[in-house]
């Protein structure tokens, strides 16, 4: 199994890399660096304002903790995602959200990449969404929230020390680098979506969140 999926990594990724049309790829700031106005915020039930949980100081994005996730205002479908966090304090809890189908409260429809301390590249299903990596069998119940395990082991840096998430999205199917290691590859029949970042736990920061579009 771990053979045949990094396989598809390694297909998935050159087509990225070496793409049949010859239009040129751009890089695009999902975060300018300065302020937040591509995003929308949800906070759980709403229970502060926003602008206390999701704020921007010297280029880098802080999130405090309180559950839920800001998203982008536009939705996204074939492209690279380039994504650096790092855990000011603890290292808890926390996750990049792929093809958000509808924000919801506290959680969307869509895929989270994980990024729990020592689960980062993990996929979690949110919100009612599936992937073909996470069969339903009969007769069995569904968990709350479905788990599909990284490949590798845990190729996280400590707490206070710069990640990089690399996420390639192709007709709906993702494959995620963390640091350089290939973690985890997911089949979703969901094109596109919203792309988010999560508030969960204690505070964790972001930067360069880029996206190339194919």
């Amino acid at each position: 199994m771990k053979k045949s999926m990094l396989l598809l990594a390694v297909i998935a990724t050159a087509a990225f890399c070496f793409p049949n049309d010859s239009k040129a790829q751009k890089t695009e700031k999902l975060f300018n660096g300065k302020d937040l106005s591509n995003w929308n915020f949800v906070v759980d039930k709403n229970a502060i304002p926003a602008d206390q949980v999701y704020t921007v100081r010297d280029g880098v994005i802080h999130i405090q903790g309180t559950l839920g996730y800001m998203y982008t205002k536009e939705k996204y479908d074939n492209y690279t995602l380039h994504v650096e966090w790092r855990w000011p304090g603890e290292a808890t809890n926390s996750g990049i959200f792929l093809l958000i189908e509808e924000a919801k409260n506290p959680f969307p429809n869509g895929i989270e990449c994980q990024l729990h301390a020592g689960d980062a590249g993990d996929f979690v299903l949110l919100g009612g969404s599936n992937l073909v990596e996470f069969p339903i069998r009969q007769g069995v119940e569904r968990p709350a929230f479905p788990v599909v395990r990284k490949t590798n082991p845990t190729s996280e840096k400590p707490a206070g020390e710069w990640n990089h998430a690399n996420i390639f999205v192709k007709d709906g199917v993702i494959v995620v680098y963390i640091n350089g290691v290939y973690q985890n590859t997911g089949t979703n029949s969901v094109k596109n979506g919203h792309i988010g970042l999560q508030s969960e736990g204690k505070e964790i920061q972001f930067r360069n969140v880029t996206i190339t579009k194919q």
